[in-house]
Order: C-alpha cells, then sequence, then structure tokens
C-alpha cells in the first residue's frame, strides 16, 4: 500500500522560502557593503515591493480592482510629517503609526466604495483618492497645496539616515509579503480566493463576502499607508500632487498585471522589472512610457497570467506555497 502526504511546501517550496530568507538577510547587509547612493534607489524597489503586493491582494485575492490606493500612500506620507514635525515622534518610529493612520482612514472609505460594484468601484475609489488629495491640501501645517518638509530627520548624518531609512523599507516590504502569504494560507485566503472566483457562488456556501473584502481593503490600505510613510523618508518631502497622483496606482497594476495577478511572486516579480525598467529608462522622457506600454501589452498578450503566472502554470515552482500538494 502506497501512503499518500497531503503538504503544503514540497522541496522546491522549502528551497524557495531558505533562499528568500537568506536574500533578505544579504539584502539586510547593503547599507555595510555599498554606497549610500545605492541604498537610497534600493528604498524605490522596496516600495514598489510593498505597493503591488498590496494591489495583488486587493485584486488578485479579493477581486476588488481599485484604482485609488495612491489615498493610502499619501496618507502615510503626509501622517509622517504630522506625527513627526508637529507631534514630536521620531520619523522612524512615526512610520508604523503612519500606517495605522492611514488604515483608520480605509475604514470609513470603505463603507463609501462598497456601495459600488464592479467598473464603478474601480472609478468610486480614483474619486475618493482625489477627494483625500483636495482636503489634504487644504490644511495649513501640511503646506497645504505646496506641501512640506520632514525636517526633524537634519540632524541625522546623511549615510546614517539613508541607512536607517533603507533597513526600515526593508522591513516594510518583507513583513509586507510575509503577511499576506500567511494570510493566504489560513481559511480566509482560501475564503478570498473563492470570493476571486465567483464572490456568489462563495456567499451562497456561507462565505461571508462583505467582511473578507473589507478585510483585505483595511490590510491593502494600512500597507500602502506605510509604503507612503517610507517614500516621505527617502525623499524628505511631500506634495499632493505627487503623493496622491493616480500614477502610483497605474504602477501597481503594471507590476502586478505583467508580474502575474493572484500569486505571492508574481508582484514581486513584476516590481524587480518595474524597477529595473525605471531605472535604465527614467531619462528618455516619453521613450521610457512608450516601452512600458509595450512590455505591458506584449506581456498580456504572451502570457496572460503574467511572468510568473506562466512559469508556475508550466513548471509547477513555487517560492511562496501557499496550495496543497500530494507526494
Amino acid at each position: 500500500m502506497t501512503a499518500v502526504v497531503v503538504t503544503r511546501a514540497g522541496t522546491a517550496g522549502r528551497v524557495g522560502l531558505s533562499a528568500a530568507g537568506l536574500l533578505a538577510l544579504l539584502l539586510a547587509a547593503a547599507p555595510y557593503l555599498v554606497t549610500s547612493d545605492i541604498t537610497h534607489t534600493l528604498v524605490d524597489l522596496f516600495v514598489f515591493v510593498v505597493i503591488a503586493t498590496m494591489w495583488n491582494l486587493l485584486a488578485g485575492y479579493g477581486g476588488l480592482v481599485s484604482v485609488g490606493q495612491q489615498a493610502y500612500l499619501g496618507a502615510g506620507a503626509y501622517a509622517v510629517i504630522a506625527l513627526s514635525v508637529h507631534g514630536g515622534i521620531n520619523a522612524f518610529l512615526a512610520v508604523p503609526l503612519a500606517a495605522l493612520a492611514a488604515g483608520l482612514l480605509a475604514v470609513p472609505l470603505s463603507f463609501l466604495a462598497f456601495r459600488l460594484h464592479g467598473g464603478y468601484f474601480a472609478i468610486g475609489t480614483w474619486v475618493l483618492a482625489e477627494v483625500v488629495k483636495l482636503v489634504t491640501a487644504q490644511i495649513g501645517p501640511l503646506g497645504k497645496g505646496s506641501g512640506a518638509s520632514l525636517t526633524t530627520v537634519s540632524g541625522y548624518d546623511p549615510d546614517i539616515r539613508v541607512a536607517y531609512t533603507y533597513w526600515l523599507a526593508l522591513a516594510v516590504a518583507a513583513g509586507s509579503v510575509t503577511a499576506v502569504y500567511l494570510l493566504i494560507r489560513t481559511r480566509t485566503g482560501l475564503q478570498l480566493t473563492a470570493i476571486r472566483d465567483d464572490g456568489i457562488a462563495a456567499e451562497a456556501a456561507g462565505v461571508r463576502v462583505r467582511r473578507a473584502k473589507r478585510l483585505v481593503y483595511l490590510i491593502a490600505g494600512t500597507g500602502t499607508g506605510a509604503a507612503g510613510a517610507i517614500v516621505c523618508l527617502n525623499t524628505l518631502t511631500v506634495q499632493p500632487e505627487s503623493v496622491f497622483s493616480v500614477q502610483w496606482s497605474a504602477y501597481m497594476i503594471f507590476m502586478v498585471v505583467v508580474g502575474g495577478i493572484g500569486t505571492i511572486e508574481g508582484p514581486i516579480v513584476g516590481a524587480l522589472l518595474f524597477f529595473g525598467l525605471q531605472q535604465a529608462l527614467s531619462a528618455q522622457g516619453p521613450v521610457y512610457l512608450i516601452i512600458l506600454g509595450a512590455v505591458g501589452v506584449a506581456v498580456v498578450l504572451l502570457a496572460p497570467r503574467g511572468l510568473w503566472g506562466s512559469t508556475v502554470g508550466r513548471t509547477s515552482i513555487s517560492v511562496f506555497p501557499v496550495g496543497h500538494t500530494l507526494r
């Protein structure tokens, strides 16, 4: 008689998880190995990983296609200014508080957004983001429309400040990926997968669809707010037109769709690709945007499931295994 064992992580999965942990440790040593200019640039990559992971949680698992996640990115950035400059809290310690503030903002906005469905939900979230931007631009202590600067970190040595920001950004990125990975492995993750596939059928089976969707919406808002706080620490200045720009949502959609929606690894692959293209082509002006568009169209046509999604479909390789396998 042959024994059958049900497991989540096969050999490839265990190797992948170990490799991911080792990579995180190596990245943590980067400030000792490379210049501050490189670590300053890598912070952008970690921000991309966070926002792509959060948007993938929304759309890839919750079925919520949002075009207004920049509301929480901007809220997190401005919360750091408010807490540090006006509240006297250390700027680095203000990051988790800023993420919490963004998550709290998502509570009332979710009750407005969830009155809409499908394409109306997507446009509605964009409208809500614009409202948040307009309200923020009227707050005098936050610089109104001209923005504000994070002056409380001026006492740090520039290299030390960049290193602290880098480590914090790495921790937020690793924490975001880990949190989503652990969430999808739970019963709630199974419910989210059912909701994504067929919300009506999931509700008929007893899944509390609205509660599960609101949960991922709040988590995504909190994570995106943490990314916004990192953006503020990295740039030292925020302006409504930049941190609340819909371009951030365009970045999220591009990275998730190109990398592979509905997977843990896909957004990371998409973030790496987007970061590489940005670093290589951002100085080319309009050509940069044309190439980004061409890459997006090519991936959608040739690999509809995204770069990672197509790879997993052919090889069954998974760095972050969330399903079950038999052996």
